[in-house]
């Protein structure tokens, strides 16, 4: 069993769009350091669009770390999913892997774009990686998903108008 941690936020944008949009994302506009949790820096071994199951790509983070998404599971235009292995630093010792899941919803508003985030925690240490994920992962999704929700609105009416 994991420690998750979930945020939600509306985009004006279809599902369709929102999926489309999320997933090619550059990550260093969107994950930048919060206390104790490193940006995202620099994206390395990425080919091509990040949306086919099987790609991978590592992420390099402003502590010298790095971890390596995979994805598991691509359902156009409602779901997509991705796995996290090779931490390093504080969390390389307190975690095992982590899957990030991607929900898109339409509402009367646009699209509920739901993202949940579950670490497995090593033998002995999942209460500490509890904690974190309560006092600073869960937060720290709070503020990276608007902006990020704000960009697919942004792109889905720049398309809306070309």
């Amino acid at each position: 069993m994991g420690a998750s941690a979930t945020a939600t936020e509306m985009a004006a944008a279809t599902p369709k769009q929102a999926y489309d949009i999320s997933g090619p994302l550059d990550p260093t506009r969107f994950y930048p350091r919060s206390g104790l949790l490193p940006a995202v820096v620099e994206v390395r071994g990425q080919t091509g669009p990040w949306d086919t199951v099987g790609q991978t790509r590592m992420l390099m983070l402003s502590d010298g770390g790095h971890v390596v998404e995979t994805i598991t599971d691509t359902i156009s235009p409602t779901y997509f999913a991705y796995e996290l292995s090779d931490f390093q630093k504080l969390f390389g010792a307190l975690v095992k892997g982590a899957r990030a899941e991607w929900r898109f919803e339409r509402t009367a508003e646009g699209t509920s774009i739901q993202w949940t985030y579950t670490f497995f925690g090593k033998p002995g240490r999942g209460w500490i990686v509890g904690l974190i994920v309560r006092l600073l992962w869960g937060p720290y999704m709070q503020k990276v998903l608007p902006p990020i929700a704000h960009e697919v609105s942004r792109q889905a009416a720049a398309r809306a108008e070309a």
